[in-house]
């Protein structure tokens, strides 16, 4: 499924317009994203958590020549799904 189509289905279920449907998208990802970037946990009861892992600096090597290189430490979005949403899955 497409964003297009989320929203397409966003609309109908809400019996709004696709542009409010948009909005209402877009203003969705927008907190949670924001709110993941300052370290904070997004929970939707029954769908998911959406948070925020570190992954330490750490020596790797280079495939093509063996040399070992440095990797930066960096953050990461992480989704760890709900109950309901799978068991949903799994019916």
């Amino acid at each position: 499924m497409t964003k297009a189509e989320l929203i397409e289905k966003m609309a109908e279920a809400s019996d709004c317009t696709k542009a409010c449907a948009g909005k209402a998208l877009d203003g969705a990802i927008e907190a949670i994203i924001k709110s993941v970037k300052k370290g904070d946990k997004v929970s939707l009861v029954g769908f998911g958590t959406f948070s925020q892992s570190k992954r330490k600096a750490r020596t790797g090597r280079n495939p093509q020549t063996g040399k070992a290189i440095k990797i930066a430490a960096k953050k990461l979005p992480k989704f760890s799904a709900g109950k309901a949403f799978k068991d949903a899955v799994n019916k």
